[in-house]
Parts: structure tokens; C-alpha cells; sequence
């Protein structure tokens, strides 16, 4: 990146917002830092970092949020070095609008095949920032794919900086256990034929796409390596919709060149959502308690994540006519019950937006119940397994 170019454009006091995903513009970061620090009060807004940006200096900013802080922020949250904000995705192009309008944007930008440049590997929030009126500083990235549906960033707005051959991050997670793909095969079975399915990456994420026996439409948010071998295998109608890819090289050579990633103003409008073709929305949780309330931000003295579309597609499925809000969750983590009588995070999705519970001793539904019948049916699903008991048993010993 050309510093001299980013030193024009950085100015004091300024609110910058760096692109996310795995295409984030990284080659970049530690020019940015050093602009930043020289100009002094910048104030920098970061979105999903899945991976931790080494030559980002997170203190040469005078303050530093997260709009959705990631695998990649968990030690700077915890640190105090950001603050990870409560808000779900959906919200977001208002704030950008709003109190947090940035003057810069800084981000990966891939050429147009008719002209111009694009976004490649997410387009997520960046496209707001665009509309609010912020710049664009970007990184021409030549070995990136184009998966942006939307026409080239308006000309006028952006300066080209730099250049870079970096390849996006790959994303890789551990393979799914048992208990991952019980919960899958009850999950799957809850996935009408030709619906519209939400899944997130990671282990769960994967057994669930393996357990799919009947054709779906994928309208995600982050779009997994599993898509891949669900087309290969014929189960994939049309092509996906989703805001950021979340995978290795197979997912970014199979999505190459195809319109897959929207704003999130559409991928995340929860009227969409929830109109026309069922919705089933898969998501998981790191604590959940007896009225199905879900903690997803982190566990006791440990941040883990954001809020981020959680809560928009779980109030989706619970509105979709014929469609789901499923929470998928090991009864047990890390020798720890996943339900409690007290979250330690804030409530991240509301109990009255989730519609089935589902772990790997079998499943509660919770629609149609009373507060009273609601607890009961979550203490059941946990008693399955014997848990509960011991829980109890443990606290009052």
C-alpha cells in the first residue's frame, strides 16, 4: 500500500472503517497503523476478523469497535484494546449512516470485468459504508475471486492505493464428533424438500450440510466449504445467497466468477427472510437456559464472538410460514452443561425467537408453550442425557 496515498487521505480525528472477511485488506494494516498513529485521534471500526491481523496496531487508534468481532478480535476485546459492540448485522448499515459514518473505507477491491472494481471475497456491510458517503482506499487484489452480485464501486469514490497477490485467509475448523453429527441427522430431518436453509461454519455447520437428503436453497450469511460437495452431490438449487465466503481454496475456486455475495441489507432483511419459500434457520449457541434464550458473545471471563446475524435469522425462521429456528447445541461443553439457569453473556437471541432446541439426546419444541412448559421441555431435552440431575446434584453438593 502507498503510504503518501493513505496520509492524504487519513486525516486527524478521522473514523476509519476496515473491510472484514477473509479478504480483508491485511497488506495494508500496518501502513494504516502507522498513518493513524502520526495523525493522531483516529478512531478505527473493524467488522468480522476471523483470524487475528498481526500488522494491525490496535493501539495506534484513539478508540477501536468491533461491529462483529470474530475469532480474530478475542484477545483485543478481552484486553480491552476494542469494544465488540452488542448490535445484530441487520443494524448496521443504520449506524454507518448514523453515529458511526466513516470518512474511509479501507478494503480489498477486485477489478470489474467491464471496468472499475468490485468487492470479491465478502461484501458484507462494505457496500453501506459506500452509500453513507465514505472513500474508498483500495487494495487491488489480483488473486482474489469476484463473487460481488453488485455493480462497481461508484468511481469517483474510490482511490487505488496499492496492489497485492495475497491469496484470502483460509479458514479450516475442526471435523465434526459424534455428537456433532447426531445433532445433524435431527436437524437434517427437521429440512423440508426445497427449502431455504441458513447454516454456519464450523463442525456443526458441516454435519449438518452432510446429513442433507433432500435438495435446498442456501440464503446464509457466511457461506462454508460444504456447499461445494452439497451441489456436488446434487442438492443445491440455484446459487447461494450469502455476504461473506467462510472457506479454503475448493469453496474460493467453486464460487469464482459466480454473483454468490450481497449486501447485507439483503442477505439479512428479515422481511425477505421470512416471505415466500420456507426458512430454516440452523444456528448454535454457547450457552442456552431453560426459556431458550441464547448466549453466543462468550463464556464466563472469555469473549467469543458477536452477536452478528444470530438474531436476525432466528427471528427469520420463527416468522417463515412452513420454515424453522433451530439452536443446535452439544448438551455438553468442555465438561460444562450448555444449559443454565443464568447466562453469564447478556441475551444474544430471545427465547421467544427459537423455535426448536436439538442436541444429540433429541429435540424440544417450543412452539405453542407456556413459560411453565417451556422449561419443562428444556430440562428434558438436558435429562435425556442425565445431565440435568448431575448438574443439580453437583450445585447443591
Amino acid at each position: 500500500m502507498n503510504t503518501g496515498r493513505l496520509v492524504d487521505l487519513v486525516r486527524p480525528g478521522a473514523l476509519v472503517a476496515v473491510a472484514d472477511g477473509i479478504g480483508a485488506p491485511r497488506s495494508a494494516s500496518a501502513e494504516l497503523s502507522a498513518v493513524a498513529a502520526a495523525a493522531g485521534g483516529v478512531s478505527a471500526l473493524l467488522g468480522w476478523m476471523p483470524t487475528a491481523d498481526s500488522g494491525l496496531d490496535l493501539g495506534a487508534f484513539s478508540d477501536v469497535r468491533a461491529l462483529m468481532s470474530g475469532w480474530g478480535l478475542r484477545r483485543a476485546v478481552e484486553d480491552g484494546e476494542a469494544r465488540a459492540l452488542p448490535v445484530r448485522l441487520s443494524s448496521v448499515p443504520a449506524l454507518l449512516h448514523g453515529p458511526l459514518r466513516p470518512e474511509l473505507l479501507l478494503a480489498t477491491v477486485v477489478p470489474c470485468a467491464g471496468g472499475g472494481y468490485a468487492f470479491g471475497t465478502e461484501v458484507s456491510w462494505m457496500r453501506a459504508a459506500v452509500a453513507a458517503g465514505a472513500r474508498v482506499a483500495g487494495v487491488v487484489a489480483h488473486r482474489m475471486p469476484c463473487c460481488d452480485s453488485g455493480p462497481p464501486v461508484p468511481a469517483d469514490q474510490v482511490v487505488v492505493g496499492g496492489e497485492t497477490d495475497d491469496l484470502p485467509v483460509t479458514l479450516s475448523f475442526t471435523g465434526p464428533a459424534d455428537e456433532h453429527r447426531a445433532i445433524a441427522e435431527r436437524v437434517a430431518a427437521l429440512v423440508p424438500s426445497g427449502a431455504r436453509l441458513q447454516v454456519g461454519p464450523g463442525a456443526l455447520g458441516v454435519a449438518v450440510l452432510e446429513a442433507l437428503r433432500v435438495p435446498v436453497r442456501i440464503d446464509s450469511g457466511l457461506l462454508p466449504d460444504g456447499v461445494v460437495d452439497l451441489d456436488r452431490r446434487g442438492l443445491l438449487l440455484d446459487d447461494p445467497v450469502a455476504t461473506y465466503l467462510a472457506g479454503g481454496p475448493g469453496l474460493l475456486d467453486w464460487a469464482a466468477g459466480r454473483p454468490l455475495l450481497h449486501p447485507i441489507e439483503h442477505t439479512h432483511d428479515i422481511g425477505r427472510l421470512s416471505a415466500g419459500t420456507p426458512f430454516v434457520a440452523v444456528n448454535t449457541a454457547i450457552e442456552i437456559d431453560d426459556q431458550g434464550q441464547v448466549n453466543v458473545e462468550g463464556a464466563p471471563g472469555a469473549a467469543v464472538g458477536g452477536i452478528g446475524g444470530h438474531a436476525d435469522y432466528a427471528v427469520a425462521g420463527a416468522r417463515s410460514v412452513g420454515g424453522l429456528s433451530i439452536v443446535a447445541v452439544p448438551s455438553m461443553h468442555r465438561g460444562r452443561p450448555t444449559l443454565v439457569d443464568d447466562l453469564s453473556r447478556p441475551v444474544s437471541t430471545p427465547g421467544h425467537d427459537v423455535d426448536v432446541i436439538v442436541t444429540e439426546h433429541g429435540q424440544a419444541d417450543l412452539r405453542g408453550l407456556d413459560r411453565t412448559e417451556r422449561a419443562r421441555a428444556v430440562h428434558g431435552l438436558w435429562e435425556r442425557g442425565g445431565l440435568w440431575e448431575r448438574r443439580v446434584s453437583e450445585a447443591s453438593a
